[in-house]
């Protein structure tokens, strides 16, 4: 993960161009990256979408969107509108090969040689016939790659399936899944923490480490994506994608290199090392809930079934215990949660250490706890023990290690996906996931949605505003351990 090469023009496709990921994300990502000087002059970055638009309304919504999605003080009037020079618009369905094939072929003309990156920013059933109209309309060149934004599918079947149609028409060398949880640098900072501070390298094991936690909270509930997530729910939408990335960095060996297949070998090995679930384990190690109503920052919000207005079975809480069945991690609990409308915003991976088996200070020091806060407030914090001042007899007191990287470094941290976009056009697969470690992830995570269809363990509900339902907590106590929040009682 040396510094990035500087890219040469491209064109950047996006179907899905008028969505709120273009909006939000992705186009606010490139308009960083041009900042930055990393969109050179004469690429084209075009939108295509249903909607009937010309190129003067596409720039206007992007226009407003950065307004809104770019921090203040990155925005630059006579800066975006340079960007937008950049920007067109097809309107164009491309699932349907009678769409305006020819106007993309307008739009693109004179770039048959340069890099072309297809971005999928759809639902994945238009994933096959778009990249089966791309080849037949004759777009594909030996320079261009597909991005596929997840889900990949929402079972085995169904990603085999859609891998398996896209594989028709790119290589797997050309196929981008993108997890915007890998381009986030403090997930990255993982690999640098284990195997780049001896430190770390040296207790980086069941030995030392009793147990990790991988959290991804919210306090917002599903709001206009209800629709979406309510044939989604939090395990499909979180668990097996961006969480289970997280879990493999966590947990993997050392890769050979830092090139993109030895580090994704290691992490396929981590997936088919975690334990079988099964009806037993599910029952005893999975928790799911639905929020009910109640406040978050005093206000009142309405609970998930009042949101989506129809009674679910759908989860908008899920926390799983996992267990990786190697060497290094005898008897060491993976835990998983991710939710919507909880206490507090926060990624993170929280890492509690053995006690101590010092006789000097029997039963009196608490474990070491090492925090990587993916977000917000991007950094780490170490909890250890030393000799309280206040106290002529060696009584032990925590203190903590802080450290923000914003402020570390005096740097603005980067969204996720400015990173990831021009690593499609760079060709650098290293933060993509590959077809084996979908499938594996599915293998893994498949048997748990099975058995909640069939009810195996009850949903749960929780308050919102709270940190999850009464069961989570529980699962945990019968295992020694406590969320993070619940820490400082130990």
């Amino acid at each position: 993960m040396n510094a990035a090469p500087q890219v040469e023009p491209f064109d950047y496709v996006i179907f899905g161009g008028t969505g709120d990921l273009a909006m939000r994300k992705l186009l606010p990502a490139f308009y960083h990256r041009f900042l930055d000087g990393d969109v050179p002059d004469g690429c084209r970055i075009v939108g295509t979408a249903r909607a009937q638009l010309d190129r003067a309304g596409y720039q206007a919504r992007i226009h407003d969107a950065l307004k809104q999605f770019v921090d203040h003080a990155s925005y630059d009037e006579k800066r975006v509108r340079k960007f937008l020079e950049c920007v067109f618009y097809l309107s164009l369905d491309g699932s349907r090969a009678d769409s305006d094939w020819d106007g993309l072929s307008g739009l693109l003309e004179g770039g048959e040689d340069r890099v072309r990156v297809f971005y999928f920013a759809t639902a994945p059933r238009l994933y096959e016939p778009a990249c089966a109209n791309l080849h037949e309309k004759g777009f594909v060149t030996a320079g261009s790659r597909v991005v596929l934004e997840k889900p990949i599918g929402t079972d085995l079947a169904s990603a085999e399936e859609i891998n398996a149609g896209v594989a028709r028409y790119f290589d797997e060398k050309h196929i981008f899944r993108i997890d915007h949880y890998l381009g986030k640098e403090t997930v990255q900072d993982v690999l640098a923490l284990r195997f780049a501070n001896p430190v770390f390298e040296a207790v980086w094991s069941g030995e030392y480490i009793q147990s990790i936690q991988i959290t991804a909270a919210e306090t917002v509930g599903v709001e206009a994506r209800a629709a979406y997530y309510d044939t989604s729910g939090a395990t499909r939408d979180m668990v097996q994608n961006h969480l289970l990335q997280v879990l493999c960095l966590c947990a993997m060996e050392a890769p050979k290199s830092l090139e993109a297949d030895d580090v994704r070998d290691a992490k396929v090995a981590v997936l088919k090392a975690l334990h079988p679930m099964t009806d037993e384990s599910v029952r005893s190690d999975t928790v799911r809930a639905q929020y009910q109503k109640g406040e978050i920052a005093g206000h009142a919000v309405p609970g998930y079934l009042e949101e989506l207005g129809h009674p679910s079975h759908t989860e908008t809480y899920v926390a799983l215990r996992a267990e990786v069945e190697t060497p290094r991690w005898k008897d060491v609990s993976f835990y998983i949660r991710t939710a919507k409308r909880m206490k507090a915003k926060t990624s993170e991976i929280v890492v509690t250490f053995r006690a101590s088996s010092s006789q000097l200070f029997p039963g009196a020091s608490r474990p070491n706890i090492l925090v990587i806060r993916v977000q917000p407030d991007e950094g780490l914090s170490y909890r250890l023990s030393v000799k309280d001042p206040q106290d002529d007899t060696f009584t032990l007191r925590s203190a903590e290690m802080n450290v923000g990287f914003p402020q570390q470094f005096g740097v603005r941290y980067p969204d996720s996906y400015e990173r990831l976009l021009l690593d499609a056009v760079r060709g650098n697969p290293i933060l993509f996931i590959r077809r084996d470690e979908v499938e594996a992830a599915w293998r893994w995570i498949g048997p748990v949605l099975d058995a909640w269809a069939r009810d195996v363990a009850p949903m749960s509900s929780y308050v919102a505003g709270s940190w999850g339902p009464d069961e989570a907590t529980r699962m945990l106590d019968l295992h020694g351990d406590v969320w993070h929040e619940a820490m400082d009682d130990m």
